[in-house]
């Protein structure tokens, strides 16, 4: 059996520079800490700035193969393209927002989640700008295409680093660099001068606080990774916090609380599934989703609070009375609740905010309480 070497993203000597340790992730050697170590790293960053190397995202573009020249139009087309795919409302989607969606195959599993942004210049419409889960990306890219090939062609942003900046003091941080960015709201995106490379930057991540990503010519990447570490207020973080901060933020991780079994209904993210679609039920899997809705489900996803160890990925979740009802999906020790935390899915019956339940750990019951997701409050900046 051989093996594919690790891919390396254009921040690897960076990373190296401050001794960070490797982990095999999604195909690349990807730092998981640095000296501070895990809890330090998911610590600070809630109370000031985590910088995070996410270049090993599906970031990517698509275009419109034939546009017509008029912005609205073409719009409209490539968004009728790619809701063949997704069940967000991508046609009313504003330039310079951006949307959480799914990729799902015909029984309404989700193949990955993703975000979608719309552009904002009328030279730019019928161009969609995606990102896709790293460990999906080769598989999701060529489903995209498949469907949508002679629409619109899809083209990998593989050149170009993604960097997160996360925490309260993200925005202070980031406005020394680039002031206008201040005035992005939660989940809105464009395009600045930066370090005088042109960045497209988004208001988002996945941690549950406020924070910025940002898209960036791989050449000069390490530049703007050691400019942002020049902030006192700024420290790198790796991925096991990246895991703990959106554990704590009650977000789903593909591939463990996300599969092609699971629905956007079973995984309690129906916000992502706008009104219009909804209702159409145009999609992939659109009748099953639609009987879900209706309150045809045997499965929901839950947050519970444990007692004792933590019930780590895979953990089975019982009833009071010893019957397995359900499995953990993720799970971990929450840094800033100092208690053990984790994310499975049970029958609906169960899901109610203080069900008392139990998980089995190392083969023994522990006492596990569902809790309100997500277990720490987002901050994020929305706009009114």
């Amino acid at each position: 059996m051989t093996h594919q070497p690790l891919k390396r993203t254009p921040l690897y000597e960076s990373h190296q520079a401050l001794g960070a340790k490797f982990v095999p992730f999604a195909g690349y050697e990807m730092p998981v800490q640095y000296r501070d170590g895990v809890l330090a790293e998911h610590r600070w960053t809630r109370e000031h700035v985590g910088l995070f190397d996410v270049s090993h995202m599906g970031p990517a573009l698509l275009t419109l193969v034939a546009p017509s020249g008029d912005p609205e139009a073409d719009h409209a087309a490539i968004a009728s393209a790619l809701e063949r795919l997704v069940p967000g409302d991508i046609a009313g989607l504003k330039r310079g927002g951006q949307r959480y969606t799914f990729l799902l195959n015909e029984s309404g599993g989700i193949v990955d989640d993703l975000m979608i942004a719309r552009p904002i210049p009328d030279d730019k419409q019928g161009l969609l700008y995606l990102v896709v889960n790293a460990g999906t990306k080769d598989g999701d890219f060529a489903l995209i295409e498949k469907t949508l090939g002679g629409v619109a062609v899809l083209t990998p942003l593989a050149d170009d680093a993604l960097i997160a900046l996360q925490g309260p003091e993200a925005a202070a941080v980031f406005a020394a660099l680039v002031p206008e960015a201040a005035d992005l709201g939660f989940m809105q995106t464009a395009r600045f001068t930066l370090l005088g490379e042109k960045a497209a930057v988004s208001r988002s991540g996945y941690t549950g606080e406020d924070g910025y990503e940002i898209l960036f010519p791989a050449a000069k990447a390490p530049a703007l990774w050691a400019r942002l570490l020049q902030d006192d207020r700024v420290r790198a973080v790796g991925l096991g916090a990246r895991d703990s901060l959106r554990l704590e933020a009650g977000l789903p991780l593909y591939g463990h609380d996300l599969d092609e079994t699971i629905s956007p209904v079973e995984a309690g993210l129906t916000f992502a599934l706008s009104k219009r679609r909804r209702e159409a039920g145009d999609f992939p899997g659109g009748p099953r989703i639609q009987r879900e809705l209706a309150g045809s489900l045997t499965r929901v996803r839950v947050g519970l609070k444990v007692q004792g160890a933590p019930a780590r990925e895979g953990a089975e979740i019982a009833d009071a009375s010893g019957a397995v009802i359900g499995k953990v999906t993720s799970g971990g020790f929450s840094p800033s609740l100092s208690a053990p935390i984790a994310l499975g899915f049970v029958p609906p019956a169960f899901s109610a905010i203080g069900t008392r339940l139990n998980v089995i750990v190392r083969g023994k019951p522990q006492p596990a309480e569902v809790a309100a997701l997500p277990f720490v409050p987002h901050h994020y900046a929305r706009k009114v």
